[in-house]
């Protein structure tokens, strides 16, 4: 059957009477039904599921990525925490090597002490005005003594060796004038102390003299 004939039984088909059309007339309207049926369950049915499978798996990626920066966030603060332990335990050794105020009196015997082990003459030992920092105190001493340079150097590394913390800065080595062979050393020996609980209440932002 040419394409021509098959338009001409289309037309003349009887619309009220579908059991007197052709047997590929039925096939024909039983494929476009299928199809039709198809395409409408497509429409109404799956295309929505598929819409709603790729919004979860949007949701998803998007839970994924928040999971992963969380936990890296995590991670994180664990490290953190555990710097935060270690710069606290360091703190507290430093703070121990602090005397407290009834202890500098004993820390400057110590330096004195030192200074007559290393066979140095002292012109001077004058403390000076201390000086209030955030949570310590510096405490300046002015020194002045005489004697060679190896006795200077080993009252430098024994007061550098002694259990508290003292730092010798300005530090002038000139010739002792008559003495041949002798050095006179002028220096400032710092200590430091621990501001007790009483001064910071009294003064938490003290920083001058």
């Amino acid at each position: 059957m040419n394409v021509q004939d098959a338009v001409k039984e289309l037309q003349s088909l009887d619309m009220e009477n579908p059991g007197s059309w052709p047997q590929w007339v039925h096939i024909a309207a039983a494929i476009f039904a299928a199809l039709l049926l198809v395409g409408l369950g497509y429409h109404f049915v799956i295309k929505p599921k598929v819409e709603e499978l790729d919004g979860e798996k949007s949701r998803e990626v998007a839970l994924r990525k928040e999971f992963e920066d969380k936990q890296k966030k995590v991670a994180a603060l664990d490290a953190y925490k555990e710097q935060l332990a270690e710069m606290e335990r360091s703190f507290g050794a430093m703070l121990r090597q602090l005397p407290s105020r009834t202890e500098v009196a004993n820390l400057l015997n110590d330096i004195s002490q030192t200074r007559v082990a290393s066979s140095l003459e002292e012109e001077l030992f004058e403390p000076q005005a201390e000086i209030r920092k955030e949570f310590y105190a510096e405490i300046p001493n002015r020194i002045v003594v005489t004697g060679s340079y190896h006795q200077m150097g080993e009252f430098v590394s024994a007061v550098a060796a002694l259990p508290r913390i003292v730092t010798i800065d300005e530090v002038d080595i000139r010739g002792a004038g008559g003495n041949k062979g002798q050095l006179r050393m002028s220096a400032l020996a710092k200590t430091y102390r621990y501001l007790d609980d009483s001064e910071l209440a009294a003064a938490p932002k003290a920083g001058g003299q």
